[in-house]
């Protein structure tokens, strides 16, 4: 009697073990073992804070910095053939973290702008307005400031306000900038034709010629407008914006590795006030 109690309390407890092992396996599948070579292969889904995507540059070890340094306070000349100005020291600064050496390429804006499309240069820094016929040809990184154009005249001009523009013979606008597209726009476009727009290399040339008059205004950003006024008395800025926009930083088109790493730099330079101490360094408070 008592070897059939314990052969019947041993039937009842495979049966339950039986029955844990089925509900414990409903629902899942099988995992095969992992052979050694499986094991060492890297998992197709990028982890939680796992490294970004390396990038190359131009040049191994520098980046390559595309700019027109006649633009104050963004970029401009020093004394000695060298450069500065916020886009320059900016630029600096995200070289440093992105362990780089910053190369800065003078020559034309719209020069500028082809030569970080071909490659030739890393990234263009020279206040350059975001547009969507640029985004089609260049990436930008988020925008790193807000600008607004404006409408520098002599003092005794009768250009007083946006709608007296429409009256000015010519217009004296920087070449390849938004100020030119957007004057010399036809005028059922807003804008006051070709031939009343002569484009510049600089906008240092065309407030030369505003001062000598072969120009009745010039359509420029408000930073520089500033610069060129305060070093040219008897000139005045209209209190009206032409145009409000956004700077960005260009890189080539697809180039998203790059592309990520500068904007992590430059979010950081914002996040610790690096990035606010240069400009304050070149734009008083008023």
């Amino acid at each position: 009697m008592k070897t059939m109690k314990k052969f019947a309390a041993l039937l009842l407890a495979l049966s339950m073990a039986f029955a844990l092992a089925a509900c414990s396996n409903q629902g899942s599948t099988p995992t095969p073992s992992a052979t050694p070579d499986q094991a060492a292969e890297p998992s197709a889904a990028p982890s939680q804070g796992a490294e970004p995507a390396a990038f190359t540059t131009a040049e191994e070890g520098k980046l390559h910095m595309a700019t027109n340094a006649a633009f104050p306070p963004y970029e401009m000349l020093t004394d000695d053939g060298g450069f500065e100005g916020i886009d320059v020291e900016v630029a600096e600064a995200i070289a440093k973290k992105l362990g780089l050496e910053l190369v800065v390429d003078d020559m034309g804006f719209d020069a500028a702008l082809l030569a970080v499309q071909n490659g030739q240069s890393d990234i263009a820094m020279a206040g350059i307005t975001v547009k969507p016929d640029r985004q089609e040809v260049m990436d930008f990184t988020d925008p790193y400031t807000n600008a607004v154009q404006v409408i520098i005249v002599n003092e005794d001009s009768p250009i007083q306000s946006i709608d007296d523009l429409a009256n000015a013979q010519m217009i004296g606008c920087q070449r390849a900038t938004t100020g030119y597209e957007y004057c010399a726009a036809a005028p059922e476009d807003d804008g006051y034709g070709a031939d009343h727009v002569t484009a510049y290399e600089t906008g240092a040339l065309a407030v030369m010629d505003l001062v000598q008059g072969k120009v009745d205004a010039v359509v420029i950003d408000n930073e520089p407008a500033k610069a060129y006024v305060a070093q040219n008395p008897g000139l005045k800025i209209l209190d009206t914006e032409f145009a409000n926009e956004e700077y960005a930083i260009a890189v080539k088109k697809g180039n998203t590795a790059l592309l990520d790493a500068v904007n992590a730099a430059m979010a950081e330079l914002k996040a610790d006030g690096t990035f606010q101490g240069i400009v304050d360094k070149y734009i008083k408070a008023d």
